[in-house]
């Protein structure tokens, strides 16, 4: 009898969830009835060298990994991902005392638009942005400069999670 009072909560959870049309962030379908997509590497407008390749790989790992729609030619898509990063900024998040940086964080912006064959806008906010924090390490530039990369690269990942399930939406 105890087991049956546990299992009832349970079940009724599953059916209004299920009956809702509550889905998980990304697994709807592309707009307008895309099938399938092609990646332009994105172009970049900041000071950071090589954030674009960074970027538009994981893009495209972002969407190949749930998405099995991605294809290597764009004479082949039904539409295509390109897009801009207009910028690249650090500032100060914390400081050790008045003269001393203890973590910083890196921000970017980037400019993104789903195209058809045509070159008509399909899907594109205004900016997307994403931010990661990193540490300072006093007296060591190069550890610092390793620290930013490594909040860039995973900043980079959140980014394209971010793009690809704001375009599957479908609320």
């Amino acid at each position: 009898m105890y087991k049956r009072r546990n299992i009832l909560p349970v079940l009724f959870m599953c059916l209004f969830i299920s009956s809702c049309g509550y889905k998980f962030a990304g697994t709807g379908s592309l707009p307008k009835g895309i099938k399938s997509i092609y990646i332009n590497m994105l172009e970049n407008a900041s000071s950071e060298t090589g954030i674009e390749n960074v970027i538009t790989n994981d893009l495209i790992y972002e969407f190949t990994r749930i998405n099995k729609n991605l294809v290597t030619n764009p004479g082949n898509a039904d539409a295509e991902l390109s897009g801009k990063i207009s910028e690249v900024s650090t500032n100060t998040v914390s400081h050790v005392n008045s003269y001393t940086t203890q973590e910083r964080r890196v921000r970017v912006n980037v400019k993104i638009r789903l195209s058809s064959k045509g070159g008509n806008v399909i899907w594109g906010p205004n900016d997307i942005s994403g931010s990661e924090t990193f540490d300072v390490q006093q007296g060591d530039k190069h550890r610092t400069d390793q620290n930013r990369k490594e909040a860039i690269k995973t900043l980079s990942k959140r980014l394209a999670e971010k793009i690809y399930n704001r375009m599957t939406e479908n609320f």
